[in-house]
Formats: C-alpha cells, sequence, structure tokens
C-alpha cells in the first residue's frame, strides 16, 4: 500500500461533504464580481469618468491600499475596487475546505475511522488539497465569465479570474501546512488567517510606497507587495497588461509549501500537531465560569483580528475624506445617492459607515457560526453536560456578538473621526456624529445575526450557506448594489441595509431602529426556542 492508496475515494467523499459549502463560495463570489462591474458599468459611462476615477485611485496613497491601478480601462477599475476582497474570500475558501478535510477530520475521529481501513497516510491531506485547487480552478473561470457577461475583453477577464485563483491557490499550501503544525481545527484555521493577515499589508504597503507614471493611471508597486500572494495576483494586472507569468509564482509557493506540508505529515503524531500544545494556568479567570466568558476567551483572536482591520480601516477612510471634493460627474453621483444628500462630505461619511456594517454584519456571521462548528467537534457536548441550558449558551453567543459588533463599531467611528477630524477639521464633532452614526447601524447587524441564530436552531445542516447567502443577498439589494443592478424597489426594501440610518447626513429617527431591533429579536427568540428541542449533532 502506497501513501497515497485511497486518495480517490477519500476525494469523492469530500465533494459529497462539500456538496453545499463550496458550491455556495463558488456562485457567491462571482456573483459579487459581476455586480462590482455591473456597479463599475453602470457609473463610469463616459472615457473621461474612467480616467478621472482612475487618477483620483492612483493618486491617493491611501486608497492605493485597496487595489492596484493599471489604466484607464472600465474592467481594470472594477479589479481596483474588488480584486484585494475577493482575493481574501477565495483565500478563506481555500483554508477552511483544507482545514475541514484534514485537521478537522482527526479532530472529530473520522480520520481514523477512515485511517483504519485501506488508506495511505497522504491520502486524507492529498484529497482536501485536490478538492481545494479543483474550488479554485472552477472559481477562475466563473470570475472570468462573470466579467465577459458585463462586456469586459475575453483575455482580461479570465487573468482577472487567474488572478485571484491563483491567491486560492497559496493558501491552500497555507492550509495544509498549519494543518500539520496545529493541534486543533481552530489553530488551524486561524494560524492560516494570520498569513493572510500578514499577506494583505504587505501588498498594501507595497502599493501606497509605490509610484505613478507619468500619465497618472498606472502605478508602479514597491518591492513588499512582492513578498505577497496578493500582491502578485495584482501584478498580472487584468484590463492593463494581461500579465501571465505571475502565476508562475502562485504555482512554485504552492508547490513549496505542499512539500513542507508532506514532510511535517510523515514526522507527527496522528491527531497531534507539530506545535506542542502549551497547558493553561491551574485556576482559570473568575470570568471564565460562566458561559460568556468562555466564549470571548475562545473568539479572543478573531475579535482582535477584526478590531486591527477596522481601525485601520477607519484611519484610511477618514485620512482621504478631504479628497471627495474634487469628485465629480458619476462618481459624485453614486456618492449623493448612497449617502441621500447633496453635502458631498456627509455623503462620503455616510457611505462608508454602511459600508463598514456590511463589513461588521460578516463579522457578526462568522463568530455565530461558530455555534455550528462546536456540535460536530464536540465542544457543545462538554459544556451542555454541565449546569449550563442550551437557551443559556446560544444567549450567550448572541450577545457576545453584539457586544462585538457595537466595539467594532466603534472603533471604526473611532479611527475615522480622528483623521477626518484632521482634514475636515473638528475632531470632537466629527467623532460625536460618526459615534451616533455607526451605533444606528447595531440594528442592521443584529438582524444578520438574528437570521444566523434562526438557521442555526431550524435548519443546522444548512445553516452556512444560509446564513451566508442571506448576507450576501443583503449587500447586494442594498443601497451599495440594489439601485445600480437595477433592482426593483421591493427587492431592494428585503435588505436591513436599505432600511438602516443614513447617518450622519441625515438625522436618525427611532421607528426604522425599532423595527430591526424587534425582528432581531424575535428570529433569535426562533433560534434560541429551536435549538432547545432539536437533536444535537455529535461527533462521528
Amino acid at each position: 500500500m502506497s501513501a497515497l492508496t485511497g486518495t480517490a475515494a477519500l476525494t469523492r467523499l469530500a465533494f459529497r461533504r462539500d456538496r453545499v459549502a463550496l458550491p455556495a463560495w463558488i456562485t457567491g463570489l462571482p456573483a459579487l464580481m459581476a455586480a462590482f462591474a455591473a456597479m463599475t458599468v453602470g457609473a463610469l459611462t463616459t472615457q473621461q469618468d474612467v480616467i478621472h476615477e482612475t487618477e483620483f485611485m492612483a493618486g491617493n496613497p491611501a486608497l492605493r491600499m485597496l487595489g492596484l491601478a493599471s489604466g484607464a480601462t472600465v474592467g481594470g477599475y472594477a479589479m481596483l475596487r474588488s480584486q484585494v476582497t475577493l482575493a481574501i474570500l477565495a483565500a478563506l475558501m481555500s483554508v477552511f475546505a483544507v482545514v475541514r478535510h484534514t485537521r478537522q477530520s482527526e479532530a472529530t475521529g473520522r480520520s481514523e475511522l477512515v485511517g483504519s481501513a485501506g488508506v495511505g497516510r497522504y491520502g486524507s491531506l492529498a484529497s482536501a488539497v485536490v478538492v481545494a485547487v479543483a474550488a479554485n480552478a472552477v472559481l477562475a473561470v466563473a470570475l472570468g465569465l462573470a466579467l465577459i457577461v458585463n462586456g469586459q475583453p475575453v483575455e482580461g477577464s479570465f487573468v482577472a479570474g487567474a488572478s485571484i485563483a491563483g491567491v486560492g491557490l497559496v493558501f491552500t499550501g497555507v492550509a495544509a501546512v498549519t494543518s500539520q503544525l496545529s493541534s486543533s481545527s481552530r489553530g488551524a484555521n486561524g494560524t492560516a488567517v494570520a498569513v493572510l493577515g500578514l499577506a494583505f499589508p504587505l501588498s498594501a504597503v507595497g502599493n501606497m510606497l509605490g509610484s505613478v507614471d507619468t500619465s497618472g493611471l498606472r502605478v508602479v508597486s514597491a518591492w513588499p507587495a512582492w513578498l505577497s500572494p496578493i500582491g502578485w495576483g495584482q501584478q498580472m494586472r487584468p484590463f492593463g497588461g494581461d500579465h501571465w507569468w505571475p502565476l508562475i509564482l502562485f504555482a512554485a509557493s504552492f508547490i513549496v509549501m505542499m512539500g513542507i506540508a508532506g514532510a511535517l505529515a510523515a514526522r507527527r503524531d496522528f491527531g497531534r500537531g507539530m506545535l506542542r500544545e502549551q497547558p493553561g494556568p491551574a485556576d482559570a479567570r473568575p470570568g471564565l465560569l460562566s458561559p460568556l466568558g468562555l466564549i470571548r476567551r475562545l473568539q479572543r483572536g478573531a475579535v482582535w483580528g477584526w478590531a486591527i482591520g477596522m481601525l485601520g480601516f477607519g484611519l484610511v477612510f477618514g485620512a482621504v475624506s478631504g479628497s471627495v471634493d474634487d469628485l465629480e460627474g458619476s462618481a459624485l453621483e453614486w456618492y449623493r445617492r448612497m449617502g441621500g444628500t447633496d453635502e458631498i462630505a456627509d455623503a462620503y461619511l455616510t457611505s462608508i459607515v454602511s459600508m463598514a456594517a456590511m463589513a461588521i454584519a460578516a463579522c457578526t456571521v462568522q463568530l455565530l457560526l461558530r455555534v455550528r462548528a462546536e456540535e460536530p467537534e464536540g465542544m457543545l457536548e462538554s459544556v451542555l453536560a454541565t449546569a449550563v441550558s442550551r437557551p443559556r449558551w446560544a444567549l450567550s453567543q448572541v450577545l457576545s456578538t453584539w457586544l462585538t459588533a457595537t466595539g467594532l463599531l466603534l472603533l471604526f467611528a473611532l479611527g475615522m473621526g480622528l483623521t477626518a477630524g484632521q482634514v475636515l477639521g473638528d475632531t470632537a464633532g466629527q467623532l460625536r456624529g460618526l459615534t451616533g452614526a455607526v451605533l444606528a447601524q447595531l440594528p442592521g447587524t443584529m438582524v444578520i445575526s438574528g437570521c444566523v441564530t434562526a438557521a442555526v436552531g431550524v435548519l443546522p445542516r444548512w445553516s452556512v450557506p444560509v446564513s451566508w447567502s442571506v448576507l450576501l443577498a443583503s449587500i447586494l439589494l442594498g443601497p451599495l448594489f440594489g439601485p445600480t443592478l437595477n433592482m426593483p424597489q421591493w427587492a431592494q426594501n428585503l435588505s436591513v441595509f436599505t432600511h438602516g440610518a443614513r447617518a450622519p447626513a441625515a438625522e436618525v429617527t427611532a421607528a426604522p431602529i425599532g423595527v430591526l431591533t424587534v425582528i432581531s429579536l424575535a428570529l433569535v427568540a426562533a433560534g434560541t426556542l429551536s435549538f432547545r428541542r432539536r437533536s444535537l449533532v455529535l461527533p462521528a
């Protein structure tokens, strides 16, 4: 029997297990790409609009953190605004898939059961990698088609798809390594996400420190961008050069990572990681005696990552608030429509606050889905074996998520208020206005978290795709994309973000906040009641 015996059978099993999760990723990301492209096509109706917006993004060092300008094309501008976001999502898709079929399977006992049959030592790792690589290959094609149907050139569209899937390929290798290093799926995911958290600032700093050519439409990145897979994808310059050669960097990195993962897999004990687990203190802190304290402790790493990100983005978007006075044409109209006012400064702040609320809603989905993940891992069963009831555990999860969302919104307001105050003046006034504006967005995120709680309670097997689908639909139908995509008003009204407060541009009214709050509480109650009554999904 070879070390790869059983890989084909395990691959079929992995595809079977991921028959919902992977299609959701592979359809959701192209849908988001299509929405970005359609929004760009609808907003930039003339070549002069494209030139003006590209010059604005290329000439502002802070905005270069979010994308790399490669010339004045509609497709290039769409990638300028969306490539980093889609690359990060593709990386997360790959990490979660590999860890799910390697480290998580070992933690739940599946691998031990399967390994008792005719399966080689590398069979589980190889099948997980095959699934992730196949998913990224399909994703590349789907992303390209999403751009083609929006009227973009064929070669540039497929270069764009490959630039995003290439990042996913690299993080397939990263996850393969972290699965060998860590003894838990949480640790493997966390370490891989930490690497992703390093990759983004490297590309961002490289673009910030880069130079703009004489046309003012193309940015030449500095050397830090070449240390990041996200930076490699940007150097493919879809619609602005269509370079295929950076795929060599993706392939080489993947091969090296797989070599490291294979060497580690041959040396570690089954069920254990290479990194030794450190025992905790003999006496726990008093805060860990409650479910809320335990949840906060388990979510600490993810929350710190989101906190740093939201504070950083607040500082960046506040720093460029003074540049919006130079906007004109369709870009100016877009901010006015998004913000609901003709005062461009207030419209800009309002639109950015709305986008921050959407990002934090994604954080609430991620954190609450841990309730579902802890069932098959066996962690939830151990907690419920104590005096902790199911409703108390579920409500503690929801309360922890709401507290986290509140803190992240306030951090974003702090960062944006400080830098916007320096640019626009009246720092104290900016802080007060933005604090009220972000808190007015909290009920919308509470509704999204209520939907996740209801999905976990009522449809546990489908809770992951349902939760992310609700969030994606709310974003696409909301004020960010809905009007640009010519969605009917009744469809836009289905998004919780459509009913969010337009602050600081407009006065906050109590009625929408009250209605959204009541809906969120009703959804949480329904999910908690269903969670109390249904059977747990126990480890295999």
